[in-house]
């Protein structure tokens, strides 16, 4: 069974570099074979009476060919009737699910062929016209030809050509080689030296509102013109617009996936034929035409180089994401109706804030233990106590006639020696000049001191948590943590916790704890509980028989637990330590820090130092303390922790 069809043309040629500098490879669209898609008008999908027709797709090893049916729509005999006239001779695809290896084009899926007014592929255009097509190639009985090069030949030549042979020269292989380079003054001299009607007719082609005025004026089309231009003019013409087309074409070195559209002018190249991509950034528009000023422009600024220079700004504003804007955007339905892309017009996102917020842990606990400790002008810190707590240290009765003894107590020394604890930071000079809207250098200190003081706080109350082999370890003998210190100094107040116990059933024997464990505090004033999160939340969730809450306020609970004050401390989460075989998970301290000294030399406090690096241009900042700290109190702290145990009472 014979089919007919009205044309055939290259939808797409294989190794041509089109004008956006992508490249058709050989079988990228070779699974397409066979099959029918839409026919088009430009790409114009928002219009069902847009739909012209539809063509099959043959794949050939030069490319993809189509044969293209007319509808008997008014806009399909429109259609037929132009190109059988040869008004209309290009074609262009419209693919999506595309994979590229650099520039080059490995894999799509041809969803339409669009009839379009230029494309950027040369070879995709209509070569036959008015013929059969049947099953069997051998059958094809053909009518007409067209043989292209760069530029169309007369319509008319009929031309005897086989299924399978491509049309295709040197030119439109290798158009991309063999460029020359201008400079400036001799594309000016050379654009000078078109006259007033190749110029206006070559900036009315490039600006839409000018078109109309001109095209009324002069009955002249725009290729009438352009045949009028001499070698030398042509050429440079080529090379600006290739030109231009580098300084905004998108970079592309991985392999991408994308959608896009094939179109070409009618001239060499066109810079103007940009990318357009919708909001999902999947679709490209590689064929419509996008209006520029920056030729139109010329004669305004005198030369190319001062238009190129004042439009810059807007080139690096748009950058890729204007490679190839359409006035018809595919596929989120922009361009049915009002402003395309109106959300450049949008005003630009500012801070809140002139710096960046840190983003950091819960740390009013930190000024608390910085703020809270004795502090001392020496580094060296040296404890001596002496024990009368034994027998032998008791007063004795005297019974006449025996020998009145002697009593003995112990002495006991302790001594803490300094330690540096540091934070070290760098930056270029050139970012710190760069970076106008605050002051780096203030905002990255203040990010040093803030880390500092949390450090130093957590190694006095339960270490710093690092490995003993890591070269970053504060020196536990150097600043001592009340979590592990000698029980001389640090009363640990252990309690068992059944596994199946619920959240309030601990917090409950918690608080209880905390009271019992009173009776052997020997430190100053009321001291302050430091807990988690977890425990201060279940305590104050505690209910009574009726539901109601025990403590509604957290002065209520403070009262109860006879301290000061409660802190929460976010590292106490999951802190654990072993004791004759079993562990113990720490739930609270309790502590009044003026029985804890912080002492540092003169010279050795918190202290912020600088400098240049002149070899790589950097400056460098450091933070630093050198100090010690211990309980210099007996009896002053306690450690509140529990072990878990099973339901017959052995620890896990």
């Amino acid at each position: 069974m014979t089919e007919k069809y009205d044309f055939g043309g290259y939808a797409t040629k294989s190794n041509i570099l089109c004008t956006d500098g992508l490249v058709i490879g050989p079988d990228a669209f070779s699974h397409n074979d066979g099959k029918k898609v839409p026919l088009y008008y430009q790409h114009q999908h928002n219009d069902i009476e847009n739909v012209l027709g539809h063509v099959i797709l043959e794949s050939r090893p030069d490319g993809v060919y189509a044969y293209g049916s007319f509808n008997d729509t008014p806009r399909g005999r429109d259609a037929r009737e132009m190109v059988m006239h040869g008004d209309l001779n290009s074609l262009s695809i419209y693919a999506n699910k595309l994979q590229k290896n650099k520039n080059v084009v490995i894999h799509g899926d041809i969803k339409e062929v669009s009839l379009v007014m230029a494309g950027a592929n040369k070879g995709a255009y209509i070569d036959y016209r008015s013929f059969s097509h049947s099953d069997n190639p051998e059958e094809d009985a053909f009518t007409e030809g067209i043989i292209y090069m760069d530029e169309p030949l007369d319509i008319n030549t009929e031309i005897n050509h086989s299924e399978g042979d491509s049309v295709m020269t040197d030119a439109e292989i290798n158009h991309s080689e063999g460029d020359s380079v201008m400079t400036d003054a001799e594309i000016d001299r050379i654009i000078d030296s078109m006259n007033d009607e190749q110029r206006n007719l070559l900036f009315d082609m490039l600006n839409e509102d000018d078109e109309m005025e001109h095209a009324e004026a002069s009955e002249k089309t725009v290729q009438d013109v352009l045949k009028t231009l001499n070698e030398e003019q042509k050429e440079a013409v080529a090379f600006i617009i290739g030109t231009l087309i580098d300084a905004t074409k998108e970079p592309d070195d991985e392999v991408q996936q994308s959608e896009i559209m094939e179109e070409d002018d009618t001239m060499k190249t066109n810079v103007f034929d940009q990318y357009s991509t919708n909001n999902s950034g999947e679709t490209l528009a590689h064929a419509e035409e996008v209006k520029s000023s920056i030729l139109a422009d010329i004669k305004k600024y005198g030369s190319l180089k001062e238009s190129y220079l004042a439009h810059e700004e807007e080139i690096k504003e748009i950058g890729d994401t204007l490679a190839h804007a359409a006035d018809v955007v595919v596929g989120d339905g922009q361009g049915t109706y009002g402003i395309n892309n109106i959300d450049w017009l949008f005003p630009d996102a500012r801070t809140i804030t002139n710096t960046p917020e840190f983003i950091k842990r819960q740390d009013a606990w930190v000024s608390s233990v910085m703020s809270g400790t004795n502090h001392t002008p020496f580094s060296r810190i040296k404890s001596m106590y002496a024990n009368i707590t034994a027998d032998e240290a008791r007063a004795k009765g005297y019974t006449k006639g025996h020998l009145k003894t002697e009593e003995v107590f112990g002495l006991l020394k302790r001594v803490t020696t300094p330690t540096t604890v540091y934070k070290k930071q760098k930056l270029d000079r050139d970012d710190i000049i760069d970076i106008v809207d605050f002051d780096v250098v203030l905002w990255l200190r203040a990010e040093m001191r803030i880390m500092l003081d949390e450090e130093i706080a957590r190694a006095i109350l339960i270490g710093d948590g690092r490995s003993a082999n890591s070269d970053d370890k504060i020196n536990e003998q150097n600043i001592r943590p009340i979590y592990t210190d000698d029980v001389l100094f640090t009363i640990h107040q252990k309690y068992n916790v059944p596994s199946n116990a619920t959240d309030e059933a601990k917090a409950k024997e918690f608080i209880k704890q905390c009271v019992k464990s009173r009776k052997d505090y020997r430190g100053s004033g009321n001291p302050t509980l430091y807990t988690t999160v977890d425990m201060l939340t279940d305590m104050l969730l505690i209910e009574d028989g009726l539901g109601r809450r025990l403590y509604s306020t957290v002065n209520d609970l403070t009262a109860a637990l006879r301290v000061s004050a409660i802190e929460v401390v976010p590292q106490f989460d999951n802190i654990s330590r072993t004791d004759s075989g079993d562990t113990y998970y720490l739930d609270g301290m309790i502590v009044n820090l003026r029985d804890y000294t912080v002492g540092s030399d003169k010279g050795g406090a918190v202290s912020m130092l600088d400098d240049f690096d002149i070899d790589y241009n950097q400056q460098k900042y450091l933070i630093e303390a050198r100090c010690s700290g211990a309980l210099t109190r007996p009896k002053s702290a306690i450690v509140v922790e529990h072990k878990v145990v099973t339901a017959s009472g052995s620890g896990t």
